[in-house]
């Protein structure tokens, strides 16, 4: 450390080179080197006041101070003598006159600055101003359907103002509107005397502008610290606004009474007609509300909301903005009021803006649902939500009361990004006697029938499953349960399109067993089905409830090519200055390869084109699928095109059954989307994939092992002979017709059914090859049994033949085709329990169509 030490000579160099403080006067010198003389002493300190000039300037300022001070003091000291005497100062009124004086200035100037600090530093607000706890809902095509709180309805552009209005408002609120900047200290002394003379209230002293600077900023305390902040704000309006600017808020927000915000509210609700069919009448009376709008409501007191709209038209008339004449003819005037409810009481779409309402906690915190305005805009199409209306309306007032249904809904949702364009919720959402609060697309659940066959087949080919595999529709109890079809016939052996296209439910249970529960239920909740599903033997046939939203979104994803977006109805939140608070991301998600999206629209747009579905055609490519429970307890049709896709649900709140179908679901559907294509381009389906047959598998099947399966004897009568003959060809409604021309009685000779078959179209023969595979087989299991017996036994009946076994039925082989044991080798059959593998299924079921 010896090198940072310096030598006594270095030392005192080292500090006139650095220019540090007191080091380099000539006393520190000298101290520090006490063998030098005086000359050498005057010589360093002239060196250094030449090496650094400041210091000299700092001394004489600092000598010059000094200088001045002390004459200042040696002249107030002579002037206190001069004036004072032998007194003392305090003793003179002039003094704590002074004192008073300056002390109100100090605090005047402290408290001017403590109120500019107190108020905002932009004015901003006052053009995008809205009330607290204020939310104002929008269509997509920024149309208000809804708002709720203080606010106002129409707001009105200055030149959409009649200039009557404008200047009736001025006469009597404010008649130096256009001269003062802000503040009329002459309209306040004024009105103070006005009101002294009239002992009442007759004028105010506040401006427009005050009071519109009161609406934005201030509450309506009345104290004269508000009064003060009050008139100050208004000038800081006045600077960074015109006249017209602050006209024109006034007049969107002032209050008028009668629930009433700004005067395109008032016009409606005192009478009727909007602001362009006011008359000059009219105006004054309105334009005499602000004051006290519960005293000068003709609602309220009719003749002092006459004498007040009498004192607006005579300050027009002083003012020369009207004649005399144009005065007294409107005096003459009754008042003629006609009452409407406010305007902001009034919405569109009830249901839906309910359901954006219940959304909103999802994507706003409550703190900042109850600032001010918020701003809602959605994804509701106004038109398609008229026409949903409409076709709703209908439906119930043609059908509900012979087929007994008094509840309907009816949702649509666009696939492609999730958006919800139309919701009806009930029939009419006013009529409190019959709950109709209760929003039937998103807050009940009822069991979806045959709407939920889609996903076992959706499962079934995502399996690798062809549409072409046959089934064979016939009795069928399996752990107890058997499922029966609606029309209570059989078909015997149909493929699993043909089942989907007429809605057997029998084919639909055995293709589950096949699949199994797990896949089904993962599809269906991939596609959309946001509800609980149980693992029974009627889930194919739609016993598990779900909602008629999430039952059409899932559609939605079949019409999407398999992709899934979830629905919604918020497209953006902001705030009243428009930040935008929230803003919907939309996420798409793969349910479906395109492949099995495919194959599965081609199988439900033969439900439309052929099958129970045809009242829903459009005149265009439709897909779709109809559904009825139990009792015609719920009727439903789920459809789409490329662009849209709807749910139609009719029924009763009390679950009770009906006498309708579900055409009559599939009508109403068909109403609506009339309606709503007639903005949408035709656009086709993909196209179904060409094979169809082996091809692989993109999920895997867990086919469900029942303990007891029972296929029942195949039944013979009329109706099943007609079905298996309806089977054997083709199920184009043509060649049906074609069938009933030439149909005769059962004893029809040999020839007519070469002739009938000879009328048939080409049948699908893959499923009939599989048929009649087992007939030729079957005799030949019996015969090496016959030919063993010891004896020549009594002809046995013929053995019944046996269709095809299922190729995943675990179930054992018929005993009726194997031949009787001897007697002594029989045992008694041992007694059967039913277990059921699963949880107790509902009785047998026969939704279906």
């Amino acid at each position: 450390m010896s090198k940072f030490i310096p030598n006594k000579n270095s030392s005192i160099s080292s500090q006139l080179n650095s220019g540090t403080s007191k080091a380099l006067e000539p006393e520190s010198i000298s101290r520090s080197n006490p063998h030098k003389s005086n000359a050498q002493h005057k010589s360093n300190a002239q060196q250094n006041q030449n090496r650094q000039p400041h210091l000299l300037l700092l001394k004489r300022c600092r000598k010059g101070t000094e200088q001045t001070f002390g004459r200042l003091k040696s002249f107030s000291s002579k002037l206190f003598e001069r004036l004072g005497g032998s007194k003392q100062l305090y003793h003179h009124y002039w003094f704590w006159l002074g004192l008073g004086v300056t002390g109100g200035a100090i605090a005047l100037g402290w408290g001017a600055y403590a109120l500019e600090k107190s108020l905002p530093d932009s004015t901003t607000d006052v053009l995008t101003y809205i009330r607290d706890d204020t939310i104002t809902i929008k269509a997509s095509d920024g149309k208000i359907i809804q708002q709720t709180g203080s606010a106002t309805r129409e707001t009105l552009k200055i030149w959409e103002i009649p200039e009557p209005l404008i200047q009736a408002f001025i006469a009597i609120e404010d008649r130096r509107f256009e001269k003062h900047h802000g503040v009329d200290f002459q309209g306040v002394i004024r009105a103070a005397i006005a009101n002294l003379m009239a002992r009442d209230i007759v004028e105010g002293g506040s401006t427009i502008t005050q009071q519109l600077a009161r609406i934005v900023y201030f509450d309506q305390e009345r104290s004269f610290v508000r009064k003060l902040k009050e008139m100050r704000m208004a000038q800081k309006i006045e600077h960074d606004l015109d006249k017209e600017q602050v006209i024109e808020r006034y007049l969107n927000l002032v209050y008028l009474g009668s629930g009433a915000y700004g005067i395109a509210d008032a016009a409606w609700v005192y009478f009727s007609k909007p602001i362009s069919e006011l008359t000059l009448p009219e105006m004054a009376m309105l334009a005499g509300l602000p004051p006290a709008p519960s005293v000068y409501s003709p609602f309220v007191n009719e003749k002092a909301a006459k004498n007040r709209r009498d004192l607006v038209l005579e300050r027009m008339q002083q003012n020369g903005q009207i004649t005399e004449a144009q005065m007294e003819e409107a005096i003459a005037t009754p008042l003629n009021t006609k009452r409407s409810n406010p305007k902001r009481l009034e919405r569109e779409a009830y249901y839906f803006t309910e359901y954006v309402q219940q959304e909103l906690p999802k994507y706003v915190p409550q703190e900042t649902l109850g600032k001010k305005g918020l701003i809602v805009e959605t994804t509701l199409n106004l038109d398609w939500q008229h026409a949903a209306e409409a076709a709703i309306d209908k439906t119930i007032k043609n059908n509900g009361r012979y087929q007994r249904f008094g509840q309907a809904a009816l949702v649509a949702i666009d696939p492609r990004n999730g958006q919800i364009k139309a919701m009806v919720g009930g029939k009419d959402f006013q009529d409190l006697e019959s709950n109709n609060y209760l929003n039937r697309v998103t807050q009940t659940k009822r069991q979806p029938g045959s709407t939920f066959k889609t996903f076992v087949y959706t499962a079934a080919i995502s399996a690798g499953i062809s549409p072409n595999r046959g089934y064979l529709d016939a009795p069928y109890i399996v752990d107890g349960y058997e499922p029966k079809n609606y029309s209570d016939n059989f078909r015997g052996w149909t493929s699993i399109r043909q089942a989907l296209i007429k809605s057997i439910n029998v084919v639909a249970l055995k293709s589950l067993i096949d699949i199994g529960w797990e896949p089904t239920i993962e599809i269906a909740k991939k596609m959309g089905i946001e509800s609980k599903l149980y693992s029974t033997y009627s889930l194919a046939l739609g016993a598990s409830e779900v909602n008629l939203l999430e039952l059409t979104s899932a559609y939605g994803t079949l019409a999407a090519q398999g992709v899934h977006t979830k629905p919604h109805g918020i497209e953006r939140i902001l705030d009243h200055q428009g930040n935008v608070i929230y803003q919907e991301q939309i996420q798409h998600r793969r349910a479906l390869d395109e492949e099995t999206a495919a194959i599965t629209t081609w199988m439900l747009r033969g439900v439309v084109s052929s099958g129970t579905g045809r009242a829903a055609r459009i005149g265009r490519p439709v897909a779709g699928k109809t559904g009825t429970t139990d009792e015609a307890r719920d009727l439903w049709f789920i459809g789409y095109i490329p662009q849209l896709v709807a749910g139609v649900w009719l029924g009763n709140d009390d679950n009770k059954p009906t006498r309708g179908s579900s055409g009559t679901a599939a009508s109403t559907w068909r109403r609506f989307m009339v309606e709503a294509i007639e903005d949408l381009e035709t656009e086709p389906f993909p196209q179904r994939p060409n094979k169809i047959e082996g091809r692989e598998a993109v999920i895997k099947a867990k086919p469900i092992r029942p303990k007891r399966v029972i296929h029942k004897k195949y039944p013979k009568s009329k109706s099943a002979t007609k079905s298996r003959s309806n089977y054997r060809r083709t199920a184009s409604t043509s060649t049906r017709r074609r069938r009933r021309r030439v149909s005769t009685p059962r004893k029809t000779t040999k020839p007519v059914s070469r002739q009938v078959r000879q009328n048939r179209a080409p049948r699908q023969s893959a499923p009939v090859r599989r048929r009649t595979a087992p007939r030729n087989t079957a005799p030949r299991q019996s015969a090496p049994v016959r030919r063993t017996a010891p004896k020549p036994a009594p002809v046995a009946p013929k053995p019944a033949v046996v269709p095809a076994p299922r190729v995943t039925s675990p179930s054992k082989p018929s005993p009726v085709v194997a031949p009787p044991a001897p007697p002594a080798a029989r045992k008694a059959p041992a007694p059967t329990t039913k277990v059921p593998a699963t949880p107790p299924e509902a009785p047998a079921s026969r939704a279906g169509e």
